[in-house]
């Protein structure tokens, strides 16, 4: 069990925000890690998007690896438990990319983003996922034992 960190949590959720506002202000763009993502590897193609479409993108995604990184080296402690199943974690993956693709959009591009910007087709993705996230931990918790 992890245990709960309001501040750390407050802390967290006001970077992200800030991260949107600063990327729709700077770019136009909704900061959606699924959408940037997407368009890294659409721009690195030679038919794709524009290089300078493509830098900012990068430079977010480099941000969101070394963030901890840099937070550990710091003396930060980084707690995470992840399962160490890998054909789990490969299938959970592949649906969860299926789900941004069939969604239009992930967690941050609908859930901070487009909620933030009281988009009706957000809400319905969020309360979506959000179930779906639920149903998930339930019946892997609950119905199945596991931990």
């Amino acid at each position: 069990m992890t245990d709960f960190t309001p501040w750390v949590s407050l802390a967290g959720g006001m970077l992200i925000g800030l991260s949107a506002v600063i990327v729709m202000a700077l770019f136009g763009k909704i900061a959606g890690i699924s959408g940037i993502t997407k368009s890294i590897i659409g721009a690195m193609a030679p038919t794709g998007n524009a290089p300078q479409e493509r830098d900012w993108r990068l430079a977010f995604v480099l941000g969101l690896i070394a963030a901890p990184v840099i937070y550990r080296l710091v003396g930060g402690a980084i707690e995470q438990t992840v399962s160490s199943n890998l054909l789990a974690m490969a299938v959970a993956g592949l649906l969860v990319g299926f789900g941004t693709g069939l969604g239009s959009g992930c967690t941050s591009g609908h859930g901070v983003c487009g909620l933030a910007r009281l988009s009706r087709r957000s809400f319905v993705a969020v309360v979506t996922f959000m179930a779906a996230g639920f149903a998930t931990v339930f019946v892997l918790r609950h119905v199945l034992g596991g931990a």
